[in-house]
């Protein structure tokens, strides 16, 4: 931890996981002028302004506001781990160190506005920092998870022709493999305390680099950040947005649905390659919240509960299967210290696992729905009745409907199409488009409205209730795969003649991957047990381990249709016993 320095705090922490006693902080100062006018236009009551950047408009003006002591003394960044150390940043030295590593990324690294970089990197504050840094500098962001393989990198290097890319030692030996078949990557930023040829050591150019930095100035619909989503047929697809979609666009949803303010310290377990570490980032600081990371190398239900129980967090984000774990533990045996309101997304919530948490820590579970494409659709905001098993209503500035196959409006409790009205004027806080794939991009569009793949119904009250998906998506523990992906992994096995990924329900995570696999004739009297594990470990090699089937079948052969193409639907629907 050497390389925090200048301005940061480092500190060991506590070995046991004592209680503090709280001192609760007096009420927050009114909502500064210029954080209602942010609002104002997240709910589309205001004009979206020629020119925004993120770093510039909304961090440096709380900057500012901080100095003239118009936010309570709490930090703007809390980072810790398991082993006692601690990094705080208020807004004023996430400006500093922030504006230093933009310096780099435009000097070392040669990067103007409009490059893009890829950034995959565990839970660690330089994630935070490169990703203000982009913002600075004009720079593009494409953050990935880390446990994408070298065959992962190598079509997202590809195909979104970065310059750029900053890692850990983790990750960097795969980056290796791969970089001279990327023509466009220039630089290789190495997030470490030890060096590594090839690539150029972040955190040693980090001390001495300048603290005086002048933004660029970055137009409202400039490009912002790029993120990889899943599809059901071919390789995952380039999501686009803008300065303005993601940094004004949660505004209102953080106040309304997160129920932040300039006093609460925010949690959300996500891991950095998701979208909802953004939703984090651009939900909590345009509000004046801090932003909690727990560097969680490996997700623990008890390391949760006891860090609720050590720090003064007030508002928690997790997928609903680490609810679905934390509710198997003893709740009662902990004391959350200021834990006051609860947040779910990604995949639905089960209303047994939201009423076990409410009744046994007295606090409610508050799902939210949306997508890589959007903001926050819909939601159960702190200040509305909960309907248990709804996503709750559609969250501002959405026009949010359930539309038949030609995108005609249902009426209430009729099943159809989640959708996004888009005109005639289409929201702000929109995705720019899919990149380079103008087909999926129209595809995506019926009539008025962007429609979302996800099918529910809506009942008289404007509650969502969520049924499933129109595509073949697996969504496992918040995890988007595309069976594409998957199935491509087993074909390149040797005993793999053909085979169809589905879906499966599991109790824990929701539902899992499962294959399906007719074997080539040399591996028919192989042990079923032994070829399970083997096929499982070869799929992790090849592709992110997190894709692998956790169940597979062995079948003489697949449904198909007449024209040869295999027939997932049915697949799915007989194991989910439809």
């Amino acid at each position: 931890m050497r390389f925090w320095q200048r301005g940061l705090v480092l500190q060991a922490l506590r070995s046991s996981w004592g209680i503090r006693r709280i001192h609760r902080q007096p009420p927050p100062p009114p909502v500064p002028k210029v954080v209602a006018t942010w609002e104002a236009i997240s709910l589309g009551k205001q004009p979206v302004p020629e020119y925004f950047n993120f770093a510039h408009d909304v961090l440096d003006e709380w900057s500012r506001l901080e100095k003239e002591g118009h936010r309570p003394p709490n930090p703007a960044f809390w980072w810790v781990n398991s082993l006692g150390a601690e990094v705080k940043w208020t807004f004023e030295e996430l400006g500093k160190q922030s504006r230093k590593a933009a310096n780099i990324l435009e000097g070392v690294c040669g990067l103007q506005p409009g490059d893009r970089m890829m950034l995959v990197l565990p839970r660690l504050p330089d994630w935070w920092l490169i990703s203000v840094a982009c913002m600075r500098t004009g720079v593009v962001m494409i953050p990935g998870v880390s446990q994408l393989t070298a065959k992962d990198l190598k079509y997202r290097l590809q195909t979104a022709r970065a310059k750029s890319i900053i890692t850990s030692d983790a990750l960097a030996p795969q980056v290796d493999t791969i970089s001279a078949d990327c023509p466009s990557l220039q630089t290789k930023l190495l997030v470490s305390d030890t060096s590594r040829p090839g690539w150029i050591n972040f955190r040693e150019l980090l001390r001495n680099a300048s603290t005086e930095h002048n933004c660029v100035r970055t137009k409202s619909q400039d490009s912002l950040a790029i993120y990889f989503t899943s599809g059901t047929t071919g390789a995952p697809k380039m999501v686009e947005h803008s300065q303005c979609s993601y940094g004004l666009g949660f505004v209102a949803s953080g106040r309304r649905w997160m129920a932040l303010t300039e006093s609460d310290i925010f949690w959300n377990t996500t891991d950095t390659g998701w979208v909802k570490a953004a939703w984090t980032l651009f939900s909590a600081w345009p509000n004046g919240a801090c932003i909690f990371v727990h560097e969680l190398p490996r997700v623990d239900a008890k390391t949760i509960l006891n860090t609720l129980c050590r720090f003064p967090i007030t508002v928690m984000c997790c997928v609903p299967t680490l609810f679905r774990l934390l509710v198997q533990e003893d709740l009662t045996r902990y004391k959350f210290q200021s834990l006051r309101h609860c947040l779910t997304g990604g995949e639905a919530l089960n209303p047994d696992v939201r009423d076990k948490w409410k009744s046994q820590t007295g606090l409610e579970l508050h799902e939210g729905y949306g997508q890589s494409e959007t903001v926050v659709i819909c939601g159960n905001s702190r200040d509305s009745p909960i309907k248990s098993g709804s996503m709750g209503k559609a969250s501002p500035p959405y026009d949010v409907q359930i539309v038949d196959e030609e995108g005609n409006v249902l009426p209430p409790g009729k099943e159809g199409n989640i959708a996004v009205r888009i005109k005639p004027t289409r929201p702000f806080c929109f995705f720019n488009c899919y990149l380079e794939n103008p087909e999926k991009t129209a595809s995506s569009e019926k009539g008025d409205f962007y429609i979302t793949g996800d099918r529910a119904r809506k009942d008289k009250d404007g509650y969502f209730w969520f049924l499933g998906r129109n595509d073949d998506v697996i969504n496992s523990s918040s995890y988007r795969i595309g069976p594409v992906e998957v199935e491509s992994a087993l074909a390149e096995h040797p005993a793999v003649l053909e085979c169809a990924v589905v879906s499966s329900p599991d109790p824990i995570r929701g539902e899992v991957v499962k294959a399906f696999i007719v074997l080539s004739p040399a591996y028919a009297s192989h042990d079923p047990e032994a070829l399970t594990q083997e096929l499982q470990e070869h799929v992790k090699t090849v592709t992110a381990p997190y894709k692998y089937p956790r169940k597979v079948a062995f079948i003489s052969e697949l449904p198909k249709t007449v024209s040869g193409k295999i027939l997932r639907s049915k697949l799915r629907n007989q194991e989910w016993g439809r």
